[in-house]
Order: structure tokens, then C-alpha cells, then sequence
């Protein structure tokens, strides 16, 4: 029974990683302003780009840093028409999507001449992995990637708690005109969220290819995307918030993971419960949670 709930336990936060990535940048973005639906697509993009650059150099390190680079540039096509052509971020963010599933699939047919690739030579690390001295709690062991996501939600909150740049980027998300009147330049504060957010997806990406499957098919992010918007809803706009609506969307995955073998419901119907789940949450979550009240509406100066 303990080394199922260990198990439970590791799995849950293997599985909200890559959700957090995402949702913190998607958190960082609409923060500023700019609603950011394209995660799905950088963080496909990341996906792709960690394994060939990890397969290519032997390091998976390389590889996970590419994947943040290949997401910001999505980001920063995001951004250009979302903030300076002022387009609907909505329809922006669906191209992104669309342009970001293609691409990947583009690379790695370019690279390895199919759409799946060999497993990476080397994985992102793991902390605390199996050790007989351990005993049963050697079942308990974490992805490197899943204390980068923490550390990563801790300097996220600090910075919008107890920082001047965190109030910066607030008060151009809920008031850019006012913003501008003393003095902040509204276009630069979201251009660096908004790139800092697609950086962040492509990690996300980058920490399911690299960390979990080590290797990218075409259905490797399969909606985490939408579930990290999702979280960013449900956790309230907070780091703390978002963080732990990943992790309870980790939960999910992680039930299906333990359930899939010995339930009496179908594989398919178990399957479905990570996705279910998400509707329910914007159903009852959607009209509760307030975010940024400029968040979504090009600002012209």
C-alpha cells in the first residue's frame, strides 16, 4: 500500500511538470496582458526541438535549453501580432498552435526522415532513483526537471509579491493606459512576457520528451497545452494557485497511469479523465476566477 501511494506520489508531480512550464508561462503572459492560447504549439515545438538537439549533441541539457529558445521564437511571432500588429490574440494563438504542431512534425521528418524519433541517447536526470537503502521510498523519486518547475513557481511568486517588475507587468495587464501615462513602456513589458512565456512552454515540452517518453511522437503534448490555460483559470491568476491546479491535473494522469491496468471501466473511458476533468473546472471555475482585467485586448498607444 506504501509504495503504491509513493508511487501515486511520483507519478502526480512526473505528470504536472510539463503543465506547470506551461501554465506559469501562460500565467506570465496573461499577467502582462496578453492571452497566450499558443502554448499548445510551443510546447509541441519544445518537444520536438529537445530531442533532435538532444539527439544530435549527446546532452540532454542542450537539447532542453533549445526547446525554451524554439518556444520563444513562437512566442515572439505571438507576440509581434498580438501586440504590435494588434491583432485578436485568440485567433493568434491558434495559429500558433496550428503553425507549432506542423513545424515540429517538419523537424523531425527533416532531422531523423520520420515522424517519430529514436529514443535521445541520455534522459534529463532523476533525484533520489532507485536505492536499495532507501527500501520502499526508493519508489519516491523526482524528474530534475520537477524541482526546476518548483524553484521556478517560488521565483515567479516572489517576483509579483515583493518586486517592483512584478507590479510593473500587473499594472499592464490590468491598466496598460495608465501604465503608459507614468512612464512604462507597455509594448516592451509584454514582448519580454510573452517571449518569456513560449521560453518557459518550450521547457514544459522539452521535460515530457526529454524526461518522461525520450523520445517525441506526434501526439507526445496531446492537449497539455490547454490543460496548462486551464490551470492558469483554475489556480486564479497565482503562482502558488497554478502551481498546485498542475499538480491536481498530475494527480489525474497519474490515476489513469495506476488505474489503466486493473479497472473495471475501460482503458478508453480511464483515459479520458485527465480531459473530463478540465471541462468540469472551466465549467464550474470559468465565471468565478477574474484575471487581468486588460488581459486579451490590444493596447494602442
Amino acid at each position: 500500500m506504501l509504495s503504491k501511494l509513493l508511487l501515486l506520489i511520483s507519478n502526480t508531480v512526473m505528470y504536472s511538470t510539463p503543465l506547470a512550464f506551461g501554465a506559469l508561462g501562460g500565467l506570465i503572459s496573461e499577467k502582462s496582458g496578453v492571452t497566450n492560447i499558443g502554448l499548445e504549439g510551443m510546447m509541441t515545438i519544445g518537444a520536438a526541438t529537445g530531442v533532435s538537439a538532444a539527439y544530435l549533441s549527446g546532452s540532454p541539457w542542450v537539447g532542453f535549453l533549445c526547446a525554451g529558445i524554439a518556444g520563444a521564437l513562437m512566442a515572439l511571432l505571438h507576440a509581434v501580432a498580438s501586440i504590435s500588429f494588434r491583432a485578436d490574440q485568440s485567433v493568434s494563438g491558434i495559429a500558433i498552435n496550428l503553425l507549432g504542431a506542423g513545424a515540429s512534425l517538419f523537424l523531425v521528418r527533416i532531422v531523423f526522415g520520420s515522424l517519430n524519433t529514436p529514443p535521445v541517447p541520455k534522459k534529463l536526470p532523476r533525484i533520489f532513483s532507485d536505492s536499495s537503502v532507501l527500501g520502499a521510498f526508493s519508489r519516491l523519486n523526482f524528474e530534475v526537471t520537477a524541482v526546476i518547475a518548483f524553484i521556478l513557481m517560488l521565483v515567479i511568486w516572489f517576483i509579483f509579491a515583493k518586486t517592483k517588475w512584478g507590479l510593473r507587468i500587473s499594472s499592464v495587464g490590468e491598466h496598460p493606459r495608465v501604465a503608459d501615462s507614468l512612464g512604462l513602456n507597455v509594448y516592451k513589458i509584454r514582448y519580454i512576457c510573452v517571449i518569456t512565456s513560449g521560453f518557459l512552454a518550450g521547457l514544459g515540452g522539452a521535460s515530457m520528451t526529454l524526461s518522461i517518453l525520450s523520445n517525441f511522437v506526434p501526439t507526445a503534448i496531446s492537449g497539455h497545452g490547454f490543460i496548462a490555460l486551464t490551470a492558469v483559470i483554475f489556480g486564479k491568476w497565482k503562482p502558488v494557485g497554478v502551481y498546485l491546479s498542475c499538480l491536481f491535473f498530475g494527480l489525474a494522469q497519474a490515476l489513469v497511469i495506476q488505474l489503466g491496468g486493473g479497472s473495471l471501466l475501460s482503458s478508453q473511458i480511464v483515459a479520458m479523465l485527465p480531459y473530463v476533468l478540465t471541462v468540469i473546472v472551466l465549467v464550474v471555475f470559468v465565471g468565478r476566477s477574474v484575471g487581468p482585467k486588460a488581459s486579451g485586448v490590444p493596447y494602442e498607444k
